[in-house]
């Protein structure tokens, strides 16, 4: 018995309270989890920004990842690098009168509200919107599930997801922190060795657009970026 119990610590990453919740990379099962992985070309100039997406239960990832398009168990993007994992037994209010009230509206009477109530809800609407990488993206539809779960309360939108997730998630492994972080390293070197000083400034003033871009449209107009 303790023999099983050891092989199984050496299998995956991390145990959580439940003993069935377990987080598995091999096999890309995250149970409860934010995840998150870098994207081509925009997060080799920005590296905090990539592409977000939110775990069933069972560990299975759900993201949105294209137009009227949640993906299902098949990461966009690649592999996880950095998650974050969330006790729903602690953090999470599941109790439909405790819901948050932009949601309780759409929640039918008499139903349960699960984990997987949760994102299969918001699963179900974002199928029907149109993916805009400004307005509505995968960041959208991770805070719309949170908000669901009311996670620590709700009021989750793209900005505090993303900060939670660039202060608070942990590395896969190793690698996944070079594949992360190392494309950026190589094209700030050669844009600086060949781009010099325009190559800086484009690059901040890329970074402030976007940076000014989610914290307007997040704290100043509501209704911009969908959640």
């Amino acid at each position: 018995m303790e023999v099983n119990e050891e092989s199984e610590h050496h299998l995956m990453i991390e145990k959580s309270a439940s003993p069935i919740m377990l987080i598995d990379p091999r096999k890309a099962r995250f149970p409860c989890c934010i995840v998150w992985t870098p994207i081509p070309v925009i997060s080799w100039l920005i590296p905090f920004i990539g592409h977000i997406g939110i775990c069933r239960e069972d560990g299975v990832i759900l993201d949105f990842a294209g137009p009227n398009f949640v993906c299902v168990d098949n990461f966009a993007f690649g592999a996880v690098a950095r998650y974050f994992q969330i006790n729903k037994e602690k953090q999470c209010c599941s109790s439909p009168h405790k819901i948050d009230e932009q949601y309780e509206q759409d929640r039918p009477r008499g139903d349960e509200s699960t984990w997987d109530d949760a994102l299969k809800k918001s699963t179900q609407e974002y199928q029907h919107l149109s993916y805009n990488l400004l307005t509505c993206n995968c960041h959208s539809f991770v805070a719309n599930n949170l908000n669901r779960l009311s996670f620590r309360g709700g009021g989750w939108n793209v900005v505090n997801l993303a900060t939670l997730i660039f202060l608070k998630g942990q590395w896969v492994n190793k690698a996944a922190i070079v594949r992360s972080l190392l494309p950026f390293v190589v094209v700030l070197s050669l844009g600086v060795l060949f781009g010099g000083w325009n190559f800086i400034a484009f690059l901040g003033f890329f970074s402030v657009f976007l940076v000014s871009w989610f914290l307007v449209g997040t704290y100043c107009f509501k209704s911009l970026i969908r959640l």
